[in-house]
């Protein structure tokens, strides 16, 4: 192990030689990119000494889908006044939505640090947590062995693994003796997960079967007044429908303009189409787009009370779950091939929109299989089988209301992965 871990901190040196300037051009212009490298390199703030009784958690969340599903376990935490918070986050988008939910409320908000054996060391120097919650998939070694040379329980929420990484796991299956070692429990999002984690090497005690608790997550309900304002504030009419690309990527704005305009030629109903860029930040890039197709747009961040539009570019954070309530069809981004990892399409089927996807999602395929199963999703196999899918439940009312009703029964079906976190999480600082 030691061997392992010592050819890791030689090999990151040069990786680190070539991806940083890399970050940077990337970071440039980007509100805020200035205070982010500091954090980046383990610069964090010494915090006060705790109470005897005091216990602080760590909670890494990566971007913006991560910080909405473990918001439920954050504020159970803040409700408990022998617990404080400590928040990392690596995306901008995220470090915002965190500053502004939690600045107040946590003893510090802040990026974390890359996984480079000086940096990890002296955030971790600094923090001093007695538990440390990750998600998802975020197995960083350098950390991992930071938490298990403190003696530091490290729980991994909502723990996945995709076709993809389980392949290449498998590979150096050898070489994870380390992150095991530093895993202590891995709270599994399903069943199939917690198989392929036992298969890579990690013990049966070690991981617990708790559900996806983006399931659990929080749905803020919209009032019908809400809902045509915020409609009529994008640009769109009261009686027009609305077809949402939630969370796209790369090519699929491009892809869903041209689906948008082949419904609407062969149909008499009022199509309008709403795009929500998975990163705000490619805002010119989407609206590049957009204007090269002709269509009469508007862009969120920029007309707060748009005019009458074809096209509306939400590139802002954290309003996918308002939006979504205007929508009458709702693709969820990331599905179409060339992607094939997805991004989640809980809120949208909690929320009772029929859902449309591409041929796979490998970052959700149990939640995506269950959605499908029971009639609240339709997967389709690229672009024009997305057309004649979307040009079906346009001209059908009926069936949009049966696959959200679908949806909704399967949200509620599900739900209960948060109790089974919390119930884990309490037992890992020793409260039962």
């Amino acid at each position: 192990m030691t061997l392992v871990l010592w050819i890791y901190r030689i090999l990151f040196i040069p990786l680190l030689l070539v991806i940083g300037p890399i970050y940077l051009w990337k970071s440039r212009g980007r509100t805020g990119a200035k205070s982010v490298f500091g954090q980046r390199m383990g610069r964090m703030p010494k915090l006060p000494a705790k109470r005897p009784e005091m216990k602080r958690v760590w909670i890494q969340a990566v971007s913006v889908g991560e910080l909405l599903a473990v918001q439920p376990v954050i504020d159970a935490l803040l409700a408990d006044d022998t617990v404080e918070v400590v928040l990392t986050t690596t995306t901008i988008t995220s470090q915002q939505m965190a500053q502004d939910r939690y600045g107040k409320r946590v003893a510090f908000v802040g990026y974390f640090p890359i996984d480079f054996w000086p940096w990890a060391s002296s955030a971790w120097e600094s923090l001093q947590p007695d538990l440390m919650l990750l998600t998802e998939g975020e197995w960083w070694p350098e950390h991992l062995m930071q938490a298990k040379h403190r003696r530091v329980p490290v729980l991994c929420l909502n723990a996945r693994m995709s076709d993809r990484s389980f392949g290449r796991m498998r590979c150096v299956r050898p070489l994870l003796a380390g992150v095991r070692s530093g895993l202590t429990r891995l709270l599994a999002s399903s069943d199939e997960d917690a198989k392929r984690f036992k298969a890579l090497g990690f013990r049966d005690e070690q991981v617990t079967v708790t559900g996806n608790i983006k399931v659990d997550i929080v749905i803020n309900r919209i009032t019908g007044e809400e809902a045509l304002d915020l409609k009529k504030s994008l640009g769109f009419g009261v009686q027009d429908l609305i077809l949402l690309g939630a969370s796209t990527w790369a090519g699929e704005e491009a892809a869903l303009l041209r689906v948008w305009q082949n419904v609407r030629a062969g149909s008499d109903v009022s199509l309008r189409l709403l795009l929500v860029p998975r990163h705000a930040e490619r805002r010119a890039e989407v609206e590049a787009t957009v204007k090269e197709s002709g269509a009469k747009y508007t862009l969120r961040s920029r007309d707060k009370i748009a005019e009458s539009v074809d096209v509306c570019i939400a590139d802002t954070t954290g309003e996918l779950q308002g939006l979504t309530q205007v929508a009458d069809v709702v693709f969820i981004g990331r599905t179409l091939p060339r992607h094939r990892e997805g991004q989640t399409p809980v809120e949208a089927a909690g929320l009772g929109r029929a859902l449309v996807m591409g041929p796979e999602m490998t970052n959700f395929k149990t939640i995506a299989q269950g959605l499908v199963g029971q009639g609240a999703a339709r997967r389709v196999g690229g672009e024009d089988e997305l057309t004649e899918v979307v040009r079906e439940l346009v001209a059908d009312p009926a069936e949009r209301a049966s696959m959200g009703a679908a949806g909704e029964a399967w949200h509620q079906a599900n739900r209960g992965a948060f109790e089974r976190t919390i119930r884990e999480i309490r037992q890992a600082m020793g409260r039962t």
